[in-house]
């Protein structure tokens, strides 16, 4: 089995994951991504020019977003 996909959430920042997807439009159009990286950052504040890819724009807009998963409940 192989191990799940992580996506991670930087801190006031984009959604980083592995760049071992396919991302599409609402038509079913596919996004060519980057060449030759190994992690895309996809914009979480809406003010990339490069959408759905992040292009830094969440730093001159002052986006934040810490958000902290909660602890998982034991049994």
């Amino acid at each position: 089995m192989s191990e799940p996909l992580t996506i991670r959430c930087r801190e006031n920042g984009p959604l980083v994951l592995p760049a071992q997807f396919k991302i599409v439009d609402h038509q079913g159009n596919e996004f060519s991504l980057p060449p030759g990286k190994e992690l895309i950052a996809l914009c979480r504040c809406g003010h990339s020019q490069r959408k759905p890819f992040c292009d830094g724009a969440h730093k001159q807009v002052g986006f934040q977003a810490a958000e902290l998963a909660r602890p998982a409940a034991t049994a």
